[in-house]
C-alpha cells in the first residue's frame, strides 16, 4: 500500500471517530434558570453536523414525537421529568425539567387581541411589575434564534411597552427579564394566512375561570353565522362569533376551529356572501399557580396560602379603589395580618423568593361612619342608665311599702287594735265624741260616730242615766247610758255634771255621771231638762245617718 492510500485511510478513520464521538444534547429555549407554570418552552435535540431523525424519551418512556424540537405549551408540574433524545443511535445526556407552581415577578400580556394574528401584522405587549422597570429588557425567540427588543418605558403608568411581530416565523415567544434575576411570563403569538381566524387567549386558561374563543375575519366584515368545532366535531352555532366557556376544566382541553359565513356589506351594499375555515388552535386549561386566601372580620384581615412552598413567608398586601381597577398599589405591610384603614378592595399574595403566589380574591371593606358609631354608643349608654333608674325606683317602692306596713303594725300595737285612726279633713266640719258603753247585744262596745255641727255656737252636755224614766229607761238598756245634747251659747262654755235620777247621792258617786270639771272663770250653770233629752239626740243622729 502506497503512502497515498495510507493517508486516505487515516482521514476516513478520523472522520468516523469524530462522527461517533459527537453525542446529541438536549437544551432548553429560552434558557430560563427557572420555569414557571404556564410558560411556553422548547426543547431542542441537536449535535454538530445538523439535525437528524430524533427519538424522544421522557422518564425513559419513548414518545411518538420525532422532530428534533419539542414545543411545550403552558407547562405544568405534569411536564416535570427527565428528557433525553437519540439520533443515529446516540443517546443524549439527560435534561431535567422542573416547573415551579408560582408566578414570575412581572406580567406580560397583549394590549388587545389574542394569540393569533395574520402574516405581517404586529401588536403591542404591555409589561407590568411592582418595582421600577428601568433595568428591564425584553427578547423574542423565533425558531432557534433569540433577538433583543426595544422597550418603551412609561413611568407615569408604571409599565413598559414592546412591539411584537412575527416577521417570517410561524410562531414567536416573547418575554422580559431583569439582570437574570427576575423575569416575566412568556407570550407566544402564532401566524395564520387565512381570512378566518380562531383567536384563543394569549395567556393560559386557568381552571374555574371564564374563557372566550373568538372567530374573527380579516378586514372586519359582517358575520352572519359561525360554527365552532372541537377536535373536528361541531359543538355550537354563534351569530356573534364567540364561544364562551364559563368555568373551564381539564375536559375543555383540545384543538378548536371555526367556520364563518360573512359579507363585506360595509364596503358594498350588494356584497356577496362568503365563508371560510380557520386553522385549528390548541386550548390548554391549567390549574395555575398556588393562590393566596384572604379572610377577614370587619377591619382585621388575614392572608394564607395552603399550596405554597414552606419558604413562602413574606406577604404582600394591595389596595384598589372601588371605582378604579387600575389604582392598585402595594401596601408597606408584610405581615400575614393587617388592619384595614381605607375603604376599597384588599388582596394579598406571598413572595417565595423565586416567584410569587397568585393573588387572592378581593376583600371589600366599607368604613363605618364615626357618627353612627358614636350614636350607637350613646344609645347603649342611655339604655343602661334607664334600666338602672327603673331598678332603683322599684327597689325604693318595695322599701317604702315595707316601712308603711311596719308603721301600721306599730300603731295597732299602741292602740291595742280597738280604734282605727281617722284623719280629720276639716276640724270645723266634723266632731267626734265617745259613745258610752252599750248594754245591748247588737251594739259594739264603744266607738266613734261623727256628728255634723249645724251651728257654730253649739254646746254639748252630759245627760245623766236617770232622766226620762218611762220611755228613756227602756231604750237606755239597748242604747247605753248617758248621751249628748247640743245646746246654744258656745261662748258661755259652761258644763255641768248630772247626777243620778234622784240626785240624792253625793257628787262623783252617782252611776253614769262625770266628775265636776274645774271651774275656769265662770261657775257651772245647772240645766233643767223638761223633756227626755235622749230621744231628741237619737232622732237627730238618725237623720244625719240618712
Amino acid at each position: 500500500m502506497d503512502m497515498r492510500s495510507m493517508l486516505i485511510l487515516a482521514v476516513l478513520l478520523a472522520l468516523i471517530r469524530e462522527d461517533k464521538g459527537q453525542t446529541p444534547t438536549v437544551s432548553l429555549l429560552p434558557k430560563f434558570p427557572q420555569v414557571y407554570i404556564g410558560d411556553d418552552v422548547t426543547l431542542i435535540c441537536n449535535r454538530k453536523g445538523g439535525s437528524k431523525p430524533t427519538t424522544w424519551f421522557i422518564n425513559d418512556k419513548q414518545q411518538s414525537h420525532q422532530d428534533y424540537s419539542m414545543f411545550l405549551t403552558a407547562v405544568t408540574p405534569q411536564n416535570n421529568g427527565v428528557y433525553k433524545c437519540r439520533q443515529d443511535g446516540q443517546m443524549s445526556e439527560p435534561h431535567t425539567l422542573t416547573v415551579l407552581e408560582l408566578e414570575p415577578h412581572a406580567q406580560l400580556s397583549p394590549s388587545v387581541g389574542g394569540a393569533v394574528m395574520t402574516k405581517g401584522d404586529g401588536r403591542n405587549l404591555v409589561l407590568q411589575a411592582e418595582d421600577e422597570l428601568k433595568n428591564w429588557t425584553c427578547s423574542v425567540l423565533r425558531g432557534g434564534s433569540r433577538f433583543g427588543l426595544g422597550v418603551n418605558l412609561d413611568e407615569q403608568m408604571k409599565r413598559a411597552v414592546i412591539f411584537a411581530e412575527l416577521k417570517e416565523a410561524e410562531r414567536a415567544t416573547f418575554w422580559c427579564q431583569k439582570k437574570e434575576i427576575h423575569r416575566s411570563n412568556t407570550v407566544t403569538l402564532k401566524m395564520t394566512e387565512l381570512m378566518v381566524m380562531l383567536v384563543p387567549p394569549a395567556v393560559p386558561a386557568l381552571q374555574g375561570e371564564s374563557v372566550a374563543l373568538r372567530c374573527v375575519v380579516w378586514g372586519g366584515p359582517k358575520l352572519e353565522n359561525v360554527v365552532f368545532y372541537k377536535n373536528n366535531t361541531k359543538i355550537m352555532n354563534s351569530p356573534e362569533g364567540t364561544y364562551t366557556i364559563t368555568k373551564a376544566t381539564q375536559d375543555d382541553n383540545g384543538n378548536y376551529s371555526c367556520h364563518a359565513t360573512y359579507r363585506f356589506s360595509h364596503t358594498s351594499a350588494g356584497a356577496a356572501q362568503k365563508e371560510g375555515d380557520s386553522d385549528a388552535q390548541e386550548l390548554k386549561v391549567i390549574g395555575g399557580p398556588a393562590a393566596a386566601v384572604i379572610s377577614g372580620s370587619t377591619k382585621s384581615l388575614q392572608c394564607s396560602c395552603p399550596r405554597c412552598p414552606d419558604d413562602c413567608t413574606s406577604c404582600h398586601w394591595y389596595h384598589t379603589l372601588f371605582n378604579d381597577p387600575h389604582s392598585r398599589r402595594r401596601l408597606p405591610e408584610n405581615d400575614r395580618s393587617i388592619t384595614a384603614e381605607e375603604e376599597g378592595l384588599y388582596s394579598c399574595r406571598f413572595d417565595c423568593g423565586k416567584g410569587l403566589s397568585r393573588f387572592s380574591d378581593s376583600y371589600s371593606y366599607h368604613a363605618q361612619p364615626e357618627s353612627n358609631v358614636m350614636a350607637i354608643m350613646v344609645a347603649a349608654i342611655l339604655i343602661v342608665l334607664g334600666l338602672l333608674i327603673v331598678l332603683l325606683i322599684a327597689l325604693k317602692r318595695r322599701r317604702g311599702e315595707s316601712n308603711v306596713q311596719t308603721t301600721k303594725q306599730d300603731k295597732d300595737k299602741t292602740t291595742g287594735g280597738e280604734y282605727e285612726q281617722i284623719q280629720l279633713k276639716n276640724k270645723d266640719q266634723e266632731i267626734y265624741h265617745t259613745l258610752g258603753e252599750s248594754t245591748g247585744k247588737d251594739q259594739a262596745e264603744g266607738g266613734y260616730e261623727p256628728l255634723q255641727k249645724k251651728q257654730e255656737e253649739g254646746v254639748y252636755h252630759t245627760l245623766g242615766p236617770g232622766e226620762g224614766q218611762g220611755e228613756g229607761q227602756g231604750e237606755g238598756q239597748g242604747e247605753g247610758q248617758g248621751g249628748y245634747e247640743a245646746l246654744k251659747s258656745v261662748k258661755a262654755e259652761v258644763y255641768q255634771t248630772l247626777s243620778s235620777a234622784d240626785a240624792k247621792k253625793p257628787e262623783g258617786e252617782a252611776e253614769g255621771g262625770y266628775e265636776q270639771l274645774p271651774q275656769k272663770n265662770k261657775d257651772y250653770e245647772a240645766v233643767t231638762v223638761e223633756e227626755n233629752p235622749y230621744e231628741e239626740v237619737k232622732k237627730q243622729m238618725g237623720k244625719e245617718k240618712e
